[in-house]
């Protein structure tokens, strides 16, 4: 083994269990459920993040991924009450929350007219006004009046209870939804799947067998979408494993998911408080083992909203290879629930430069991983204009 640390090989060489998950990373051989679980309880930091880079470099080189995108969230308002949640808003307390329309929402579409954004991400709570209907009405217009945008919508949550509300089974309505716009799903709602701990901490949204057959559909209609898991929590490693191995084994079924990201549980301001959150080294092992067991999926993301750019950045070298967007400040979801990053923005400029932080090549990409546009060679003026190259590129 080249390259590999003098305190890594040390701990290898005291423990065969981590020295055999180690030859089998170098063989490209997937680790089972019982590896992934001896990893949470005896793997250091050092090794899983020199395991997970290891795998990282395999699949995506020195490439960090990004993408200029925009969230619109139709509401904070929610029939659902799930404990982990500070974002929304219960129909008695709606005065405290926000109703969008479709015209309120499609003048957030237009305040980007003129911006090279690629994506625009909707998500929000579920209330019966936000049927099939209304959301076929706003992806049109959307389509209508910006046709390139990427619309990536809506969770399996959403579409769980309008399409049964509207009596439509997934297939006819995603059918639907696909036709008016709809591109990709992004992973939210996955929370975690085991039904002992979902009960506990999200007993009224749709099930993770419901979840998981929602992307299935929705990959067999050939679409894509990502995967998400809330950590840190009441959950226990082996449930953490259990979910990863889910969203395995669909991957394996249908090979329609693109990204796994995963999400901190933030203690602020709901019904979990009293829960102290995990250590920015947990985070970060949490990271490298996500990377290391989903052999099958191209690309780990950290959400830099939620853990802020600081650990993002150290992600980068615990198997991620996506920090997410430049965000403009329209998401609350977890501002609202103690994130660091209180007013989430930033620059292309100063994504490039947190990724070049690193020593890492920084790639805006659209929401299908084209790329877009390959910022390694490129600086910026302190406004963050595109100035010129470094160097010349090689052309191939």
């Amino acid at each position: 083994m080249t390259n590999t640390p003098n305190n890594i090989l040390t701990e290898m060489e005291k423990d065969e269990r981590l020295k055999t998950i180690s030859a089998m990373i170098d063989q490209k051989l997937r680790i089972s459920t019982d590896d992934a679980n001896y990893l949470y309880n005896h793997g250091s930091l050092g090794f899983l993040g020199s395991l997970a880079n290891r795998v990282r470099e395999a699949k995506n080189g020195n490439k960090t991924f990004f993408n200029r995108n925009f969230h619109i969230e139709p509401t904070n308002v929610c029939i659902f009450t799930c404990n982990f949640c500070s974002y929304s808003r219960l129909i008695k307390k709606r005065e405290e929350g926000w109703e969008y329309t479709i015209e309120d929402m499609m003048n957030i579409v237009k305040s980007f007219d003129g911006k090279p954004v690629t994506e625009v991400h909707i998500v929000g709570g579920v209330l019966p006004q936000y049927d099939t209907a209304f959301y076929k009405e706003f992806f049109k217009q959307i389509k209508s009046h910006r046709p390139e945008l990427h619309i990536k919508a809506l969770t399996p949550v959403e579409f769980d209870y309008i399409f049964k509300k509207d009596k439509l089974t997934y297939l006819e309505g995603l059918t639907i939804l696909k036709e008016a716009g709809l591109d990709s799903i992004p992973g939210g709602g996955a929370e975690i799947f085991h039904p002992k701990i979902r009960q506990k901490i999200a007993a009224d949204k749709c099930t993770g067998d419901q979840w998981l057959e929602l992307h299935r559909v929705w990959h067999q209609m050939g679409g894509k979408s990502n995967a998400t898991m809330l950590y840190g929590h009441i959950e226990s490693y082996e449930h953490r494993v259990d979910h990863l191995n889910q969203l395995r084994n669909l991957q394996d079924e249908t090979g329609g998911f693109q990204t796994f990201i995963p999400l901190k549980f933030r203690n602020q301001d709901n019904d979990m408080s009293y829960l102290d959150e995990v250590t920015i080294i947990e985070d970060l092992r949490n990271y490298a083992i996500s990377r290391i067991f989903l052999d099958n999926f191209d690309h780990i993301k950290a959400y830099w909203p939620m853990i802020g750019r600081d650990i993002a950045q150290m992600s980068l070298s615990f198997g991620v290879d996506d920090i997410d967007g430049t965000i403009d400040d329209t998401t609350k979801i977890y501002s609202m629930a103690g994130s660091e990053e209180q007013n989430p923005a930033l620059s292309t400029k100063d994504l490039v430069n947190l990724i070049k932080g690193v020593n890492r090549e920084p790639i805006e990409r659209d929401t299908l991983y084209q790329v877009v546009k390959d910022f390694t060679n490129e600086v910026f003026e302190d406004d963050g204009q595109f100035k010129g190259y470094l160097s010349l590129p090689v052309s191939n």
